[in-house]
């Protein structure tokens, strides 16, 4: 069973922008915690941005100031907004969820490619 349902990935030129959305099952109750992970072909999954219950976020120093998390909690979706996409943000994400049990849940991703 799926639990977490990602879109919005494609393909884009450099510049651009992107938005992906996260869509959890309603089966996952007390999202405490949600995010977006990356990984590049021949690296390791490392964290995008990520958003508490209450709002707080969290930003890789790479996607500062052109990624925006937001989130709705009585939807339990989570989005991502990608501007000035570089080549170098290409990759896989994965949207991550933890419950209040500690228990995290994981996406199957979407493919981001930046390129002209």
């Amino acid at each position: 069973q799926v639990q977490l349902v990602e879109s919005g990935g494609g393909l884009v030129q450099p510049g651009g922008s992107l938005k992906l959305s996260c869509a959890a099952a309603e089966t996952i109750n007390d999202i405490v915690f949600m995010g977006w992970y990356r990984q590049a072909p021949g690296k390791q999954r490392d964290l995008a941005a990520t958003i508490t219950r209450g709002g707080v976020t969290n930003y890789a120093d790479s996607v500062k100031g052109r990624f925006t998390i937001s989130r709705d909690n009585a939807k339990n979706t989570v989005a991502l907004q990608m501007n000035s996409l570089k080549p170098e943000d290409t990759a896989v994400y994965y949207c991550y969820a933890k419950i209040i049990s500690g228990r995290g849940y994981w996406g199957r991703g979407t493919q981001v490619t930046v390129s002209s």
